[in-house]
């Protein structure tokens, strides 16, 4: 009830003083390209409930038809806009909405799509989703630059799933087993020290 309660008081006061930047950022989204500012897809949440994540649409709005699910560095189908918002994490603010309806947490194991979470082991699996998913975790931030990594690969989509998607996986059962209302406050320090960084 603590954790909730403290993601609400921010995520509360976080709508009222990012709300001119993310209008700003949906608008910028809108006029770069065709199609919708935001963008949703299908996530696995807290004991494996599938919920809408929202961002700020980054690509093309065919992307997902014309290309795998994973992104790489230089992908040919991210906008102009998107480079940026995604540089800054800026296409991650509606994700406070997510938090507000309870689907997300602000600090939790990033949701995954449900043919990557198909592929955890059944003990992993179930010690990740027992907690609700968050905007950042420790796992994210070990890969912040996940993009650049993927790039040099000849199959983004495979080096994910094999590489990277366990060692991911073994952070957020870390933090899943560890998690307290002190470390959450510890991660989203490091968040803003990486984001301030860029």
């Amino acid at each position: 009830m603590v954790k909730r309660g403290f993601d609400l008081l921010l995520v509360g006061v976080g709508l009222i003083v990012l709300a001119p930047l993310l209008l700003a950022a949906m608008l910028w989204v809108r006029l770069d390209s065709p199609g919708p500012a935001l963008f949703r897809q299908e996530r696995v949440g807290r004991h494996g409930r599938l919920f809408r994540i929202h961002k700020l649409r980054t690509m093309r709005a065919d992307a997902p038809a014309v290309g795998p699910a994973i992104t790489a560095h230089a992908d040919a189908r991210v906008t102009r806009a998107g480079h940026w918002l995604r540089r800054y994490r800026i296409d991650e603010l509606p994700q406070l909405i997510d938090v507000l309806r309870g689907d997300m947490s602000l600090v939790g194991p990033r949701p995954e799509l449900p043919r990557f979470v198909a592929l955890y082991p059944a003990e992993l699996r179930a010690k990740v989703l027992a907690v609700r998913p968050g905007i950042t975790d420790p796992a994210s931030l070990e890969f912040v630059d996940e993009s650049e990594l993927l790039a040099g690969s000849p199959d983004p989509e495979r080096t994910y799933v094999e590489t990277i998607l366990p060692r991911k996986l073994q952070r957020q059962v870390q933090y899943a087993e560890r998690a307290t209302w002190w470390t959450d406050l510890a991660v989203m320090a490091r968040t803003l020290r990486v984001l301030l960084a860029r």
